[in-house]
């Protein structure tokens, strides 16, 4: 929330300052993320993990939409510091539950520092024991590819509308915002189908629309047709986002939540480079036409689409 804050500080010319405050921040907020995902085995049982992960996403998607929706009038004004202000605002608002509600951990045996350094001792220990369990491993092996994908396609969609279709700005945020509702309105529709149909089986078909979305999106030639792929790609955003959540939380043997969160959160942000770079370097190949850095992307996701994903079973299972 503070370094978001800082963000407001930050003027043309200004880039290592910048460069540090979007470091820390986003440092705090994956942090952050290990610990909120690691909960969902403790709060709800199997049988309703499917839907509270997607109603958690959901609740998420409606928080980027407030966000949003209060950021615009600065963009279009040309006034972003006051765009973080409200946003750290907002996180802060919102962040309240968590920090009133969340069930307390259990107490632990060692302080905040010695449990670091030991943690930063063990992470290749870990690393062998979650590898271990075949289950896991196929899930985590296949997870940083699709992951990478995705996350790529999500990350790069603003540039590719941007320079390849030429949207501004105020445009851009707009985008943003019906994308988010899109996705959010993917995750309420698929809560109850990941518990009922299972999360392996929701992972393969979104990932199947997604691959379709991005094979599409190489001959999206009018601003309209984006705004029709955009929808379509954010309701199998919330999808495949917490359909994944679920099939981790499914396969974790007890006591091994938040290593386990955290390695799967070590995953996605690792894939996280992979795909930047082939995106950027067949785009640059291909003399920046970045239709082809986004079909090359695809080639990410189905492959792992028809792999043979482990079958997602109850944490008794797994052990």
């Amino acid at each position: 929330m503070a370094a978001t804050a800082l963000l407001a500080t930050v003027q043309p010319g200004m880039v290592y300052w910048g460069f540090v405050l979007g470091v820390i921040g986003n440092f705090g907020y994956e942090s952050a993320l290990v610990y909120y995902n690691a909960y969902l085995p403790d709060l709800a049982p199997p049988t309703h993990q499917g839907r509270v992960s997607a109603w958690g996403f959901a609740v998420g998607y409606a928080g980027s939409i407030a966000a949003l929706l209060t950021a615009l009038p600065f963009v279009r004004s040309h006034r972003y510091g006051g765009a973080f202000l409200c946003t750290a605002g907002l996180f802060a608002v919102f962040a309240m539950p968590a920090f009133l509600f969340l069930p307390a951990p259990a107490p632990g045996r060692l302080g905040v520092w010695a449990a670091a350094r030991q943690g930063a001792g063990e992470v290749v220990a870990t690393a062998r024991r979650i590898l271990a369990l075949r289950d896991l491993r196929r899930f985590l092996g296949a997870y940083f590819l699709y992951e990478d994908g995705v996350n790529t396609v999500v990350a790069f969609s603003a540039i590719f509308a941007a320079q390849t279709l030429g949207f501004p700005m105020e445009r851009l945020i707009i985008l943003y915002i019906v994308v988010q509702i899109s996705a959010l309105g993917g995750a309420l529709a698929w809560a109850r189908p990941i518990d009922r149909l299972g999360p392996k089986l929701v992972v393969m078909i979104t990932l199947v629309q997604w691959t379709i979305v991005v094979v599409t999106a190489y001959f999206v030639e009018t601003a309209g047709q984006f705004w029709v792929l955009a929808v379509v790609a954010g309701t199998g955003l919330g999808a495949v986002q917490a359909a994944s959540r679920t099939f981790l939380a499914r396969l974790c043997p007890d006591g091994m939540e938040a290593e386990l969160f955290g390695f799967y959160s070590l995953c996605g942000k690792s894939a996280a480079v992979m795909g930047p770079l082939v995106f950027g370097g067949i785009s640059h190949a291909a003399g920046g036409d970045q239709r082809a850095g986004i079909l090359a992307i695809g080639e990410l996701l189905p492959h792992r689409a028809g792999a043979p994903l482990p079958r997602a079973r109850g944490r008794a299972g797994a052990r």
